[in-house]
């Protein structure tokens, strides 16, 4: 009889690792908390309007080929993708921004009219990012942070200043206008940590923008969700929603299923792409590797105030991806990661995916969606929800010199309160642990647990680390470890 598989969480992660495990030949079973699946990646449908509640950055393409090519499929066997041009732009004053386009040729030319030379270095710095993506991307991050040795090879070896410098002070060597220092800072903060705090290898995410380019999947960044779950069940994957997970079942030391909404669902083996601080509470205390006080000390990913708005028009001066960098980041990341409370006057990301995509949008209105990065663990309350809208809505109309305050037909909001509530993450986090120097593969915590056998972890908080790329990654990961360390047919064999 096959083995048989309890997976915690549908987001990307969880079904990646489901389709690597029924592919493998065990029986596999996906349960979400949710009524829908996808996690952090689900939508929000008002009114005509369909917004992506979580990602809406469509990076690194050439992951999800790899993703679906396992499978003898493409991506376009299930969603069309569109490369965006322009890919975003970037606001730093009133009428006063940079547009990023869709080829490194037309980047190098934006760069040169702001600052005479840039573009040579701007060719070289991106040359050095592609050279560190094919390392990472093609090789590193696909090995399970089982070992240092892992991150040793000819490659790396040439590179090793680069993880004790840091991706702000090679920026800034090299660029003196603090507008395209500005921009080629902005990729590493899907790692989840300051430029200052990001080892300076880690500019493969540069590469990623310029190099790669920036896509949209019509119908949204859903649409990669509903493919996976397509794939999952043609490779005979069950999944249960509406089931939230309230004990992980372990017996002499090795995990045994689930109890789910009081039912008893016995397995072989457990995997959770859950949030991982919340997997280990379902745990009795003695199979719990991390304590309450080693988590107060990683470094997180920032939280996100979120607001979904349906206008009633099309509007003007903005992109499908808009970046407000008219304030002074380092305060705001000050209020994020050294003092963490609300920021003063912060940072903001607006997407407009009606601009795109008509599926987004009744004919002659817009969807909008702004994001604002915030420390996890603050206070939430409608009232400071309300407050920041005001603040980053009056300076949107104030950059773009365009009024849509009275255009707002609805707004939604998602922010800590909400991650917590709906995704059981710590202090309510958006992103996972950040990719700091003491955060990289080895260091982070293990996909496969050290106290109990057959319990596995998967998602951003493990190996690679956050975003949707590594997530993917991380789910083949976890299933290697599986396939590894457990028999498709008999009990554990290691």
């Amino acid at each position: 009889m096959k083995s048989s598989i309890s997976i915690i969480g549908s987001g990307f992660s969880s079904l990646a690792a489901s389709c690597y495990l029924a592919k493998a030949g065990y029986q596999v079973t996906v349960f979400e908390k949710n009524k829908t699946i996808g996690g952090r990646a689900r939508q929000l449908k008002k009114d005509g309007f369909t917004f992506d509640i979580g990602p809406t950055w469509y990076w690194m393409p050439d992951v999800f080929e790899r993703f679906f090519a396992d499978f003898n499929k493409k991506p376009s066997d299930y969603y069309t993708l569109e490369k965006l041009n322009p890919a975003y732009s970037v606001y730093f004053g009133k009428d006063d921004f940079i547009t990023i386009e869709d080829t490194l040729e037309k980047i190098k030319l934006a760069f040169e009219k702001e600052e005479a030379g840039s573009s040579k270095k701007l060719n070289k710095f991106i040359n050095s990012a592609k050279n560190n993506y094919d390392i990472a991307i093609k090789d590193l991050v696909y090995n399970p942070g089982v070992s240092p040795l892992e991150l040793i090879t000819p490659a790396t070896i040439k590179k090793i200043n680069q993880f004790f410098s840091t991706i702000k002070k090679d920026v800034r060597k090299e660029f003196k206008n603090e507008r395209l220092v500005k921009i080629l800072e902005f990729p590493v903060l899907f790692l989840g940590a300051k430029p200052s705090d990001t080892p300076s290898f880690y500019s493969f995410m540069n590469y990623a923008d310029f190099g790669l380019g920036t896509f949209h999947p019509k119908k949204g960044m859903y649409q990669v969700i509903l493919a996976m779950e397509s794939l999952a069940k043609e490779l005979g994957v069950t999944i249960k929603t509406n089931v939230n997970i309230d004990k992980i079942m372990v017996e002499n030391g090795t995990a045994t299923g689930v109890v789910a909404n009081g039912e008893i669902y016995k397995s072989d083996v457990v995997v959770s792409g859950a949030d991982y601080h919340h997997t280990e509470t379902l745990l009795d205390s003695p199979y719990r590797q991390y304590s309450e006080n080693y988590w107060k000390k990683k470094t997180f990913a920032p939280s996100s105030l979120l607001f979904y708005v349906g206008f009633d028009k099309k509007l003007i001066h903005v992109n499908h991806h808009t970046l407000f960098f008219d304030v002074d980041f380092d305060i705001h990341a000050e209020a994020i990661y050294d003092k963490p409370q609300w920021p003063e006057n912060p940072l903001f990301y607006a997407s407009f995916p009606s601009i795109t995509d008509a599926n987004a949008a009744p004919e002659g209105k817009e969807a909008g969606i702004f994001l604002i990065p915030l420390a996890p663990g603050i206070e939430d309350t409608p009232e400071l929800r309300n407050l920041y809208f005001d603040k980053i809505i009056t300076r949107f109309e104030d950059l773009t010199s365009h009024n849509v305050k009275k255009h707002i037909i609805f707004k939604e909001s998602f922010c800590i309160n909400d991650f917590i509530k709906d995704y059981n993450s710590y202090k309510g986090n958006a992103y996972g642990m950040a990719n700091t120097l003491l955060q990289t593969a080895f260091l982070r915590p293990k996909l496969k647990s050290k106290l109990v056998e057959s319990l596995f972890f998967t998602g951003q908080l493990t190996v690679p680390g956050p975003g949707v790329p590594p997530s993917l990654i991380s789910g083949k990961l976890v299933a290697d470890l599986v396939t590894k360390h457990h028999d498709i047919t008999h009990e554990s064999i290691i």
